[in-house]
């Protein structure tokens, strides 16, 4: 898929919600044991990056180091279900203190009463952080009011020829 085409798939304005909205993303990415793992995790973009932050010592950020595909789902539990889908490359970067995107995007899930609170613990607690980079190599966005899943629009097509 090129660049143009995920931007095309990002700048739809259901996918802009997603990445914007309060909604983590899910991640899944295989661990050092050569399992699967999928797990939700707070985000920022940049352009046509996803980024995340982590604890540099977490098992992700050595797993990523060693195999960097991922892909991740950002959706919502409401019908009709809206999901932004997406692969790519990680990219694991150590940073001192706390990036301003991992505040931005841990605000994205609280209100500002809870904010000042939530600011001053992490930026107490993380001298380094791990960021975690993702530049996307594939993007799909289903709303089920435009776009659907390719198995189910090939099912619909088969029922209606006969």
């Amino acid at each position: 898929m090129t660049r143009e085409e995920i931007a095309a798939v990002l700048a739809k304005p259901y996918a802009q919600q997603l990445l914007n909205g309060p909604e983590p993303a899910r991640l899944a990415y295989v661990g050092l044991d050569g399992d699967p793992r999928a797990i939700p995790i707070g985000f920022w973009t940049s352009g046509e990056q996803i980024l995340m932050a982590t604890v540099p010592k977490s098992a992700k950020v050595a797993a990523l180091r060693k195999n960097p595909k991922v892909a991740l789902t950002i959706d919502t539990g409401a019908f009709p279900p809206k999901v932004l889908l997406l692969r790519g490359t990680a990219d694991v970067e150590l940073v001192d203190g706390v990036p301003e995107g991992y505040l931005v995007a841990g605000h994205k899930v609280m209100t500002d009463e809870q904010y000042p609170d939530w600011e001053a613990g992490v930026k107490g607690l993380y001298d380094q952080m791990a960021v975690i980079t993702i530049t996307l190599t594939w993007a799909k966005l289903l709303d089920f009011e435009t776009t659907i899943p390719s198995a189910v629009e090939d099912l619909i097509k088969e029922k209606s020829a006969g």
